[in-house]
C-alpha cells in the first residue's frame, strides 16, 4: 500500500554499537532527543515494522484520545508488569528507543533468540555474522535490514538522519559498511572484566525463564568467546578513521556533555540550541544516576586473571586504535 518506501535514501546514517553493557543504550538515548535524528522505538520494532502497521496503531492512538485515554491506561499497567523486572538491568518502555536488532526477529536472525535456545549452532552462527553466515543470506539479511530502516524514515521524516542502537552489531561491521558506506559508527568500550560478568547476569532471568541454566560452563564459555569475536572484530573492520567515534563508559559519568560534544564534531554534525540545553539537562541527570544492577565475576566462577589474558590483545589495539583516531582528529 506504501511502495513509495523503496525511493526514500538514507544518508549517513549513524550506528551506535560496541561492546555490550558499555553504556550504547546511554549515548543511543542521549543522541535521540536531538530532532534531526529519527530511530526505532521498541513499540515499532515489535508491533509495527512495515508502514500499514504504524499508520495504523498511530490512528487508534488518536481515537483513544479522543475517549480519555482507555487503552493508554491498560497498556501503561501492561507494560509495568511485563517491563518492570528489567529494570535493573536495562530499564525500557514501548515509547524508548530501542535496538531495532528486534526487527530481525521475524525472519529467525535475531541472536537474542540465544536465550531461549542456547545450543542452537546456527544462532551462534549469527553471532559472527561477517565470517560465519552464507555470504548469499547476509547479502539478504542486509537488504531486508535497508527495507526496514526506508519504512521508518518513510513513516516518520525522509528528512531525518537515522540513528540505530545496537549493541549485538560488532559482529555486522563488515556487511553494515558496505551496506551503507557512508554510515557513521559510535563505538563504546569498557573494560571486558566487567563487560563479561555484566552481559551474563543480564541473560540470567531470560533464560531461567525459558527453563535454561545460566551458570552452564559450555554456555558461558561460548558467550565469553564471542564477547572475545565482538572486541576484535572492532578492530578487524576496515572502517575509516573520520567515520568512527570511540568513546570509554567511564567518560559518561564524569562528561557525557562533552563525549557527545566530540561526536557531533567528528562527524560535522549540527547541534541546535534546544539540544544543546536538554543535553546539559540530560548529562547532569547521568551524572547522578546510580545503576543497581549487581553481578560479579564470582557468580559465574570467573577469574579476572585468566579474563585478562583472553583479551588482553584486543583490549591493547582497541586503546591503540582509539588513541591514534584521536591524534589525527587533533
Amino acid at each position: 500500500m506504501f511502495r513509495g518506501y523503496r525511493k526514500v535514501a538514507i544518508d549517513e546514517p549513524v550506528f551506535v554499537s560496541g561492546a555490550p553493557r558499555s553504556g550504547t543504550t546511554l549515548v543511543h538515548r542521549t543522541l535521540a532527543l536531538d530532532r534531526q535524528f529519527t530511530t526505532f522505538s521498541l513499540w515499532e520494532c515489535l508491533f509495527a515494522p512495515s508502514v500499514t502497521q504504524r499508520r495504523f496503531y498511530r490512528l487508534l492512538a488518536r481515537l483513544d484520545r479522543r475517549v480519555g485515554n482507555p487503552l493508554e491506561r491498560i497498556l501503561r499497567r501492561g507494560e509495568t508488569r511485563l517491563l518492570g523486572a528489567l529494570d535493573d538491568v536495562h530499564g525500557t518502555s514501548l515509547a524508548d528507543a530501542e535496538e531495532d536488532y528486534f526487527v530481525f526477529m521475524p525472519v529467525l536472525s535475531c541472536f537474542l533468540l540465544v536465550v531461549p535456545f542456547p545450543y542452537a549452532c546456527w544462532i551462534w552462527d549469527l553471532g559472527e555474522f561477517d565470517t560465519r553466515v552464507d555470504p548469499a543470506q547476509r547479502s539478504r539479511l542486509m537488504r531486508y535490514y535497508r527495507r526496514c530502516i526506508q519504512k521508518h524514515l518513510y513513516a516518520n521524516g525522509t528528512d531525518k538522519r537515522f540513528l540505530s542502537k545496537n549493541a549485538s552489531f560488532p559482529p555486522l561491521l563488515g556487511s553494515l559498511s558496505a551496506e551503507f558506506p557512508d554510515a557513521r559508527f559510535v563505538f563504546c568500550l569498557r573494560d571486558p572484566i566487567q563487560v563479561v560478568p555484566s552481559q551474563l547476569s543480564s541473560l540470567r532471568d531470560g533464560m531461567e525463564f525459558f527453563c535454561n541454566d545460566p551458570y552452564d560452563p559450555v554456555f558461558r564459555d561460548k558467550m565469553i568467546g564471542l564477547l572475545a569475536y565482538y572486541y576484535r572484530n572492532l578492530i578487524d573492520t576496515p572502517i575509516p578513521e573520520q567515520q568512527r567515534e570511540w568513546v570509554r563508559m567511564n567518560q559518561f559519568k564524569t562528561d557525557l556533555a562533552g563525549s557527545i560534544e566530540a561526536i557531533y564534531a567528528s562527524f560535522n554534525l549540527p547541534m541546535s540550541d534546544a539540544y544543546r540545553r536538554d543535553l546539559a539537562e540530560f548529562s547532569g541527570a547521568a551524572r547522578d544516576y546510580q545503576s543497581v544492577h549487581a553481578y560479579s565475576l564470582d557468580e559465574f566462577g570467573l577469574d579476572a586473571g585468566k579474563l585478562r589474558v583472553q583479551f588482553a590483545d584486543s583490549v591493547v589495539k582497541l586503546d591503540l586504535h582509539a588513541d591514534a583516531d584521536v591524534r589525527a582528529r587533533t
